[in-house]
């Protein structure tokens, strides 16, 4: 059976660009289209779409309402348009806070090489967030004005809890709450390094939020993200999180209780050794699939850290992260994956765990508990 798309933008061209790209995938049928946010919610109860495509500023009623309505009456998978602007990606990081499961740049070309590898990514991504009804319904973000951003200074020293109360996360899969903690491995440790893609805007803030200030390791963080976008996502977890997050820049040094998000577009690697590393943030090769590449910086981990790592590879599209976290295996790391049930995208988790590199396969609510318990003494 088809997957039934309604197309949300006040643009007819786009409307009817998007309809047309999804309707070349004969797994997708677009039901209906809709004008703005407003006609979207209305939509969205009477045909019960699979999957709601969204643009973000529309007249009458913007997408971060509409989706925050529609999580609210009718919980659907949704994947919203943005564009790579400063204040788009502060808009679309409020839409994935309000339910949406992920985003794209409405200028596909940013995205993509050629126009079949753009039609492709936009087929596979409403394909792929498709399959995730599971994880509805989301709690709704508290009502903001239309795009308003909340301020980051008010949540600083706010305790994990209190910070989760304000942004969006995936519901848990029953029982994940009840699962027991890995029983900790006694394991020295250097660095934490987790690496995510589709589904890990949400799931980054899931498990931050749950560290405490005195967090004793430094932590990297390898989002796949446009870099308009990082370091806005870097704001605002500085803002929900007890640690100090920032984006990365070259020449920062690992510090203990601070997390360094790997900017978009580049890619970060470590130099020096455990305790006074610095980060190098380089242009890399233009052959490479990812900027940010986890593999790339998992493999400059196991080089400087060897196997005093523990990586964490969360919801994601594809399997960036299986090479790297196999040098990491082979140095003594230790290698932890997010289960199917909580994934967004069970792709990069999942071929971290068929190569039978991860030893553990964690729920999302479970897995900063879990990174405390591992990891601070």
């Amino acid at each position: 059976m088809a997957i039934r798309v309604l197309v949300v933008d006040d643009s007819s061209f786009f409307r009817r660009r998007v309809s047309e790209i999804l309707e070349q995938d004969p797994l997708l049928t677009v039901v209906d289209t809709a004008a703005n946010g407003q006609e979207a919610v209305e939509k969205a109860k009477t045909l019960r779409p699979d999957v709601i495509t969204m643009d973000i500023e529309m007249p009458v009623m913007d997408g971060i309402t509409a989706v925050r309505a529609i999580m609210k009456a009718t919980p659907t998978p949704v994947l919203m348009f943005s564009s790579l602007t400063h204040d788009g990606a502060r808009a679309t990081l409020d839409a994935l806070d309000a339910g949406a499961m992920d985003f794209l740049p409405k200028r596909f070309e940013d995205i993509a090489r050629s126009k079949e590898e753009a039609v492709q990514l936009l087929q596979q991504r409403v394909k792929a967030i498709a399959r995730r009804r599971t994880l509805l319904p989301r709690s709704p973000a508290p009502a903001t004005s239309a795009g308003a951003s909340r301020p980051l200074s008010s949540l600083r020293g706010r305790s994990p809890l209190e910070s989760r109360t304000t942004v969006a996360t995936p519901a848990p899969a029953a029982p994940a709450e009840r699962r027991s903690l890995p029983r900790r491995s006694g394991k020295s440790y250097q660095l934490l390094a987790i690496g995510t893609s589709t589904g890990g805007p949400v799931a980054l803030q899931t498990v931050l939020t749950r560290l405490p200030a005195n967090f004793p390791h430094p932590i990297v963080l390898i989002q796949h993200m446009p870099g308009t976008f990082t370091t806005a996502f870097a704001a605002r977890l500085d803002g929900l999180c007890q640690i100090r997050v920032k984006e990365a820049e070259d020449g920062d040094v690992l510090r203990p209780g601070h997390a360094y998000l790997a900017p978009g577009g580049r890619q970060m690697m470590f130099e020096g050794r455990p305790g006074a590393a610095r980060i190098r943030i380089l242009d890399g090769n233009d052959k490479v699939n990812y900027k940010p590449c986890v593999d790339i910086t998992f493999a400059s981990a196991a080089k400087i850290y060897g196997g005093n790592v523990l990586a964490v590879v969360l919801t994601g599209m594809g399997a960036d992260g299986r090479e790297g976290a196999r040098l990491l295996k082979e140095q003594g790391a230790s290698i932890w994956a997010q289960d199917e049930e909580s994934c967004v995208v069970y792709g990069m988790p999942q071929a971290v765990a068929k190569a039978g590199i991860a030893s553990e396969s964690l729920p999302l609510p479970l897995i900063g508990e879990a990174i405390v318990n591992e990891m601070v003494s």
